[in-house]
């Protein structure tokens, strides 16, 4: 993704998170660097709260609330050796998690009866399993 690590965060084409609410942390990461790891602070968090936003609807409030009810949106990367690198990873998992946070709710399944080969292929198997079961019976004179 060629997305930059300041600015606004672009989660869909409607929906910007101003970088005014993103709060970052740094810390030292553990994993590959060598001695560098033990010096720079690498590991990205990146903080988003979602109930203190004003840029959300209040029908996408309501959905990341019922999903997050706390509605705090917290992801870390550490896996890059660079700041950087963990900073755009961040950032894009951070807008993933919001995309699928706010995203309606896929249409209920309207319920339908079953069809008639589907019955009877299902009694059809339950006849054969009991066959098969009888007659592994012991008969007993």
């Amino acid at each position: 993704m060629g997305e930059d690590v300041a600015g606004d965060l672009h989660v869909t084409s409607r929906l910007v998170i101003p970088e005014a609410e993103l709060r970052w942390r740094f810390s030292r990461s553990s994993g590959p660097g060598g001695q560098s790891v033990n010096t720079t602070d690498s590991r990205v968090e990146l903080v988003w709260d979602a109930a203190a936003s004003g840029v959300l609807s209040r029908t996408q409030r309501d959905r990341v609330l019922t999903r997050r009810p706390n509605g705090i949106f917290v992801v870390s990367a550490s896996q890059q050796r660079s700041q950087w690198q963990n900073r755009r990873e961040a950032r894009s998992r951070l807008a993933q998690a919001i995309r699928s946070a706010v995203a309606a709710p896929p249409p209920s399944r309207r319920a339908t009866r079953p069809s008639r080969g589907s019955v009877e292929r299902r009694i059809a198997g339950k006849k054969r399993r009991g066959e098969i079961k009888r007659q592994r019976r012991t008969l007993d004179d």
